[in-house]
Parts: C-alpha cells; sequence; structure tokens
C-alpha cells in the first residue's frame, strides 16, 4: 500500500485523487464478484480493476499540464467572442430584411453561447487543477471566465470536487443523484403506473431548458438533500450553505464578490446601451451556455386515479455523462472510487465537441480517473485505459451531434429511477440500474400496494 502510494505521489505529486488518502482504500472488495442485470437486460458484472493499473497505463506525459497550450485556449475562445460581437455590431443591422436579421441575431447567439460554454469548460479545468501547474494561476483564470458566465467559481469548485470523490454513490454523491422507486413513486396506495407519453416526454425535455443550470446552483437540486434545511439554504451562494464546511467562508465570499461584479457589469450596461441590446449581446448568449448545461426530466407522483407532474433539473452535458441505461449506481460497501468513476460514459458531439467545448462530452470516463489531465491530453490518456477496462469502459458516439441529441431523448424515455435487479440477492441488492415505466428494457420489480 505504502510503495503503491509513493509511486503514484511522485508521478502526480499535486493530486491525491479528488482528495482520498490511501489508495488501497480505493480498491476495497477487489476480488469479490457479483451480478446483477442492467436496464437492458444484460448481465453486469461490477469492475475488477484497481486504481493502480488505470495510472499506471496512462503515459507520463499526459499528466503535463503546458501554460502556453492553456492560456491559447483562452485567447482563441475570447478572440472570436470579440470577433463575432464585432461583426454583429458592424453588419447584422444591414440587413434589409427583418426575418433574415431574426436569424442572424438567432445564429450570433447559439455561435456565441458554444465559445461561452468553451470558456464554461476552461474554468472548470482550473478548478481541477488541469489549467495549469499553478493553483493561484488556475484560481485566478477560474474566477474569471466563471465569473463571466454568473457562476460561483470556488463554490462550485468544491461542490463539484465532491461529486467526483464520490460518484456513482448513492448516498454520498453530490450531484446526478437518481431517484430510487421509492423515491420515484412517492404516494402510498399505488396499484399501477401509467406509462409516460412520448409528448409528455418531449414537454419535459424542452421546458424550460435554459434555468436547470441556474437552479441548481441555487437549491442543489439532482443532489444530496437536507431534510432539515429549507431547500433554498443548500445552494452554491451562502456561506452558510450545508453543501460546504467552515473552512470555505471565505472562499464562498470570493466567489459571490465575482458574481456581484458580473451582475455590477451588466446593469451598468443596460442602463448605458438598453436591455434589449444587452440581451442580444450577452443574455441571449448566456441562455444558450445554460441551455448545454441545464434540463429538465420529469418526476411523478402516483396516486390510484391522479397524477401530478414535478419538474426535477438536471444538468444537460454532464447528464448525460452520468445517466445511461448501461450504468450502474451503488450503495454501501459495493461502491468504491474505482466503480464509481466507470459509472461514466462517453458521448460525441462531433466538430463541436471537440473543438469549441474542449472534449469535455468525449473523453469523460478519463477526467473521473484522473481529473489533472489537461482536456488536450485527454484523448490520449483515454486511449491508454481502455484496455484497463475492458468492457467497463462505456462509449455511446455514433451520429456525433445528432446522436448526443438523440440521447436526450433515449435516456428520458429508458432511466426514471434505480432499483436492483428484481432477484438480486445479498450485495446484488446494492447495485442499482435504472428502470422505468414505460415497458423499456428489463421489467421494475412489481409495485406491491400497501
Amino acid at each position: 500500500s505504502e510503495s503503491v502510494t509513493n509511486t503514484l505521489t511522485q508521478r502526480r505529486p499535486e493530486a491525491n485523487l479528488n482528495g482520498f488518502g490511501a489508495y488501497d482504500q480505493l480498491d476495497q472488495n477487489k476480488g469479490s464478484v457479483k451480478t446483477t442485470v442492467n436496464t437492458y437486460g444484460e448481465t453486469f458484472v461490477v469492475p475488477q480493476f484497481t486504481i493502480k493499473e488505470i495510472l499506471d497505463a496512462i503515459p507520463a506525459e499526459c499528466y503535463k499540464r503546458s501554460y502556453v497550450k492553456s492560456f491559447s485556449y483562452v485567447a482563441r475562445d475570447l478572440f472570436f467572442i470579440g470577433l463575432f460581437a464585432y461583426a454583429a455590431h458592424a453588419y447584422l443591422h444591414l440587413i434589409p430584411w427583418v426575418s433574415l436579421r431574426v436569424v442572424a441575431w438567432i445564429a450570433y447567439g447559439f455561435v456565441q453561447g458554444l465559445f461561452g460554454t468553451g470558456c464554461w469548460v476552461l474554468a472548470h479545468e482550473c478548478g481541477h487543477g488541469a489549467f495549469s501547474d499553478s493553483k493561484t494561476v488556475n484560481d485566478i483564470v477560474g474566477w474569471i471566465l466563471h465569473s463571466a458566465l454568473l457562476v460561483p467559481y470556488h463554490s462550485w469548485r468544491i461542490s463539484h470536487g465532491k461529486h467526483h470523490k464520490a460518484t456513482g454513490n448513492l448516498q454520498r454523491d453530490m450531484v446526478f443523484v437518481p431517484k430510487t422507486k421509492e423515491e420515484f413513486f412517492s404516494v402510498r396506495n399505488i396499484t399501477e403506473a401509467a406509462e409516460d407519453t412520448p409528448i409528455l416526454t418531449l414537454w419535459n425535455v424542452l421546458l424550460q431548458q435554459l434555468f436547470g443550470w441556474i437552479m441548481y446552483l441555487f437549491t442543489n437540486v439532482t443532489g444530496q438533500k437536507y431534510p432539515n434545511r429549507n431547500k433554498w439554504a443548500a445552494n452554491h451562494f451562502l456561506p452558510s450553505s450545508p453543501i460546504f464546511d467552515k473552512k470555505d467562508f471565505m472562499d464562498m465570499v470570493s466567489s459571490d464578490i465575482g458574481i456581484l461584479t458580473t451582475m455590477t457589469l451588466i446593469y451598468l450596461s443596460i442602463q448605458k446601451w438598453g436591455f434589449s441590446t444587452v440581451a442580444l449581446y450577452y443574455i441571449i448568449p448566456y441562455l444558450w451556455v445554460n441551455h448545454w448545461l441545464g434540463k429538465f426530466l420529469p418526476d411523478y407522483s402516483l396516486s390510484q386515479t391522479k397524477a401530478v407532474t414535478n419538474l426535477v433539473f438536471l444538468v444537460a452535458i454532464t447528464f448525460l455523462q452520468h445517466t445511461d441505461p448501461t450504468l450502474p449506481h451503488y450503495t454501501g460497501d459495493e461502491w468504491n472510487f474505482v466503480r464509481g468513476a466507470a459509472a461514466t460514459i462517453d458521448r460525441d458531439m462531433g466538430f463541436i465537441g471537440r473543438h469549441i467545448l474542449h472534449g469535455i462530452i468525449e473523453t469523460h470516463v478519463l477526467h473521473h480517473y484522473v481529473s489533472t489531465i489537461p482536456f488536450y491530453n485527454a484523448d490520449e490518456a483515454s486511449e491508454a485505459i481502455k484496455p484497463v477496462m475492458g468492457k467497463h469502459y462505456r462509449a455511446n458516439t455514433e451520429g456525433g451531434a445528432l446522436g448526443f441529441i438523440r440521447a436526450i431523448w433515449h435516456s428520458a424515455r429508458w432511466c426514471q429511477w434505480v432499483e436492483p435487479s428484481a432477484d438480486a440477492e445479498g450485495p446484488g441488492k446494492k447495485v442499482l440500474f435504472f428502470r422505468n415505466r414505460n415497458g423499456l428494457g428489463t421489467k421494475p420489480a412489481v409495485i406491491q400496494a400497501q
């Protein structure tokens, strides 16, 4: 154990594997093979490889971070944001047809939203320490970029780090915590569960997608619940939030200062140029960023005669990295870091994902094993760990960007709550997969009236 820890620390001296201590603690339960059935009805065996095998497979050069490369991507994204803003200011008003001008402004907002999301990803790199070797540089760059997008940098960095430490753990994960069957069907005396209609699924996929990310920041929806606290108390802006520790107080204040600074600049800009101008140049692109980051999924509470729809907010891009019929969730001692990190999936958004969103979608599995590897080395590192992971490496890359959009629909229909397999025994009851009430895939266990 000690020799393994020393070897890994020499290779990655700045990282203690997302805050864990002894590396042997991450490989508990090795050798105990249990099986269950995923949503497609396929037999699932929990991963048996170790974190040492993962890290040893990654070439040493993948861990190297370059100031030149990292800042060049920041400069590139900011350059294109400025270029498109200038082009819109100089030329869009010259278009003689109103309908064509509307189309042009829509295209402008969409493209700016993509590059804004790219800046968000670079700030995310800073939060993980993947941007540079300097924590000071990481925090300054991340604070500026995230604050400009109304994201509380340190607050999100801390809660996101806790998510990485406990991915796939139903009791400890900080976000993307799926509902159990009991939570999904929260009203007692249920005799049957009506099927979701496709139109209802579509409505909930589209409904208020722009504000899911905002609600996550304010109420920690999809994260762990704090039963003794008001839902508005568990947010990313209050230093007293139960999400954070007392030692995080000044980081929380710093994050709030960044948000207040951006809000002040927005207010002054509206006073000078008017709301419509600020909306076209900033607010609409900002909402496009939220579109890529936030979405709704339906959550139903059923009685015998009435279905009540509650909206649950999820984070869109990363939602699809953690939600798939092939991905497990764990409870109790069946979870460990290696298994949790393997409960993720790579997807593909084609040119947009690779070159504008900096590969955050295409190399997410690797990112959960070693979050300090910069994105421009992540492809090489991903290829290196695939032989170690074997069948446990998950990817859905068919169709590029269109396939990514289809996956939103697919996950909305297939992945509604998690439960053990109906015939699971012993440890198998602690490995849960998605089930649904649409008659798709493996049938859920029978719901008994109580």
